[in-house]
């Protein structure tokens, strides 16, 4: 990989896309990395691929199926293809890296209550 991946690096890409509020940040086999800063309201729908947050600031609340949890910097939030989820109330510096495989994580290993990755598992939640 030649460019660094940062979240500046990802804020100048979106400012020259006028007005898209993801970047694709890289892409290598199964995996997809994107930098993802919605304004206002999220209106994502559910995806073909398995997803992964990571949190890098803001706060607010995440919506996974039937369940409304809080958010911040640092958490790590799991969706597997096809669930309903969005953020909601969330501060005007949110943003998010997201990485979406094509291969169904490994459910060997499950995730905490909410989607949110257990502390060193590996693999799918619930």
């Amino acid at each position: 990989m030649k460019q660094r991946i940062t979240p500046e690096w990802a804020l100048a890409q979106l400012a020259r896309l006028g007005g898209q509020r993801f970047v694709t940040a890289f892409k290598h086999g199964h995996l997809e990395l994107e930098y993802y800063k919605p304004l206002h309201t999220d209106l994502q729908q559910p995806h073909t691929r398995d997803e992964i947050y990571f949190v890098i600031s803001g706060t607010g609340w995440f919506v996974q199926g039937k369940r409304r949890e809080r958010f911040g910097p640092g958490e790590v939030l799991y969706v597997p293809a096809g669930e309903v989820h969005r953020f909601e109330e969330f501060s005007a510096d949110f943003a998010t890296w997201a990485i979406f495989s094509d291969i169904p994580l490994n459910a060997s290993a499950p995730a905490a209550a909410g989607g949110r990755a257990a502390p060193g598992a590996r693999g799918r939640g619930k």
